[in-house]
Formats: C-alpha cells, structure tokens, sequence
C-alpha cells in the first residue's frame, strides 16, 4: 500500500504518514486509501480496511489520522488517531452484557500487543440487532458490533497504530492471535449478508 503525502503536510506528519506505506498487516487485513475529511483537523489522511477469508467479509472499518500543528486540548497532543470497525456477530454474542466492554479490551489489547504508545483513548462500543419483517423474513436476524474510538500517538511512528487497527479488525472478525510462523485456522463464521455492507 502506497499512501499519497501531499505537499502541505507539515514534515514530521509527512515523515509519519511514508511510515505508514510499508507496515506489513495479517494476510487477511486488506487496505486501501479513502479521500480525507476536511473539517476535523488541518491535515488528515483516511484508510478503509476489510477482513476477508475465503471471499467472505468478516469486519471492516476505517482509520483516520488527524493533525493539527497546533494542538488541540482533547487530544492532549497534535496528532488523534480515529478508528471505526464493524463486524457481524452472532445474536447470542450481541445479547451478551459483557460485548461493550469486552470490545474495547480490543483494542487496549491491539494498541499494547503493537507497541502502539498513546494517551486520551476513548470511545464507545455498539451491538445491534435487526429482525426482518414482510419480503425480508426468511432472512436470518442480524446483529453487529461497531466500536469507534480515538487515541493520541506518542511520538511520530505511526505504524504500530495501523498494526493495532488491524489486529482490532481481526479481533471484531472472530480471528485469533496468530503468532508469527503459524497459519490460522479457517474461519467458521457465516458470511455476512449483502446488506450488512452498505450504510
């Protein structure tokens, strides 16, 4: 993945954004580059990343990267990092009480297996379940988890904070940990249905 640096990047963000083209994510993890919001900070860049095994998408989501030379009080810093996931889940796991807290041990986990140093982490986690009704009936209930939260990096290294993207995403999916060497296992979750997809 090649991410374009725009020539107005202040240059340590354009240090920390090249960085971010040659991290090495789960074979799983496919990512592209989206447009840039343009009102939540002066300079920002934008990824979109899917989970997908064997055709079938197990989770997506996006994360975006906002500076602000200046700083912002919030963020306690100048750069937030800013990371929204969704993944299918089975109704029995979105009825459970303890879902919302165990998704945001994900990504506490994610951020500390990468090394991903930050501070003023926060967020919310979200499960949703859809009944379907009329044409629609025969159609399984559906249920989601999303999780959107933000961080601040320590320092300019940006790549462990993709790497805990990923492993977030992988996590929300279903897919365990793999150590280094090992090859996953094949997933058994159902595929997602198609309107899952699109919001």
């Amino acid at each position: 993945m090649q991410l374009s640096a725009p020539a107005d990047l202040p240059a340590a963000f354009r240090r920390a954004v090249a960085g971010l083209s040659g991290v090495d994510l789960r074979p799983e993890v496919v990512v592209s580059e989206l447009p840039a919001p343009q009102r939540l900070a002066p300079h920002a860049v934008a990824l979109h990343a899917s989970v997908l095994r064997a055709g079938d998408e197990l989770a997506d989501g996006r994360l975006v990267v906002l500076h602000d030379p200046a700083g912002q009080d919030v963020w306690e810093g100048t750069t937030r990092c800013v990371a929204y996931v969704q993944a299918a889940v089975d109704v029995e796991i979105a009825s459970d009480p303890l879902l919302p807290g165990v998704g945001w041990a994900w990504l506490l986990e994610a951020l500390e297996g990468a090394g991903a140093q930050h501070r003023a982490a926060g967020g919310t986690v979200t499960r949703t379940t859809s009944e379907r009704f009329g044409a629609l009936v025969d159609h399984p209930t559906a249920a989601e988890v999303e999780i959107r939260a933000s961080w601040s990096p320590i320092g300019e290294d940006l790549a462990p904070h993709l790497v805990a993207f990923g492993e977030l995403l992988c996590a929300a999916a279903g897919l365990p940990p793999t150590p280094p060497g090992v090859v996953p296992m094949p997933s058994t979750r159902r595929k997602r249905p198609a309107a899952a997809h699109h919001r």
